[in-house]
């Protein structure tokens, strides 16, 4: 079994802004490509246009339909990543030490060249964020791009994961919450940010900021129309679709 760091010197991870997410899924492509040629083998997919398509995603966008009080209902689009958790029991349930938690970053990383693909790691995660690839037999997760990150050869702003990179509306926010003074550090505080299901003890680092309050409606924003009566063409055609 792998041990744990009892420390880490940074907590590089996610925050992820729910109130500007618009599941445009521009996160998953990216992720998928840049993993395609960056760190490790690539993703397989398999049948990929068939009738039963599957494949390895490190990063996927969930979508719920949320009613809350006296306001309006609206849509969370819910991206969902490994948390590169403080307490990874991935880690610690690995039996090759194929999963570890890296000292210097926090960064939770699988070594393909020690899996055996068993699976425990997945059944050990209670976020669903370890796949198996199917075509290499090894279990594989977000590193956060960790070969992008300390890349001296890409431009500075490109030193960030994939999905942050890439995301249209901002959604996404990438740095080290060990440091209070960040950005993600900043936001989380300043947005109420929260962790994803903490009675399970695991300590992730990644947070979500969630949606913000909106106003009520009092009635439909259509309702100033209603009483508009169409004349010329539209009315025309307006009395004779109303006899159909």
């Amino acid at each position: 079994m792998t041990c744990l760091p009892a420390k880490t010197d940074k907590k590089l991870g996610l925050a992820i802004d729910l109130d500007t997410c618009v599941g445009c899924n521009a996160c998953v492509t990216a992720c998928k490509g840049w993993n395609d040629q960056g760190y490790g083998a690539p993703l397989s997919d398999q049948n990929p246009y068939g009738a039963d398509p599957s494949g390895a995603f490190l990063n996927r966008v969930h979508s719920y339909q949320v009613q809350p009080e006296a306001a309006a209902a609206i849509t969370v689009s819910f991206p969902r990543s490994c948390l590169h958790c403080d307490d990874a029991p991935c880690v610690t349930v690995c039996p090759t030490g194929a999963s570890y938690k890296r000292s210097e970053d926090g960064i939770v990383l699988v070594n393909e060249d020690a899996c055996i693909g068993c699976g425990l790691c997945a059944w050990a995660c209670p976020y669903g964020a370890r796949e198996l690839d199917a075509s290499a037999g090894v279990m594989k997760k977000c590193t956060l791009c960790v070969d992008r990150i300390y890349n001296e050869n890409l431009p500075e702003e490109d030193r960030e994961p994939a999905c942050v990179r890439s995301c249209p509306t901002g959604a996404r926010h990438f740095g080290d919450f060990a440091d209070p003074d960040s950005k993600v550090s900043r936001l989380s505080a300043e947005r109420g940010g929260f962790a994803l299901m903490p009675e399970m003890g695991t300590n992730p680092v990644n947070r979500y900021l969630p949606p913000r309050k909106k106003d009520a409606l009092d009635a439909s924003p259509l309702a100033p129309l209603l009483d508009i009566k169409a004349t010329g063409f539209a009315g025309w055609l307006d009395r004779v679709l109303g006899k159909i």
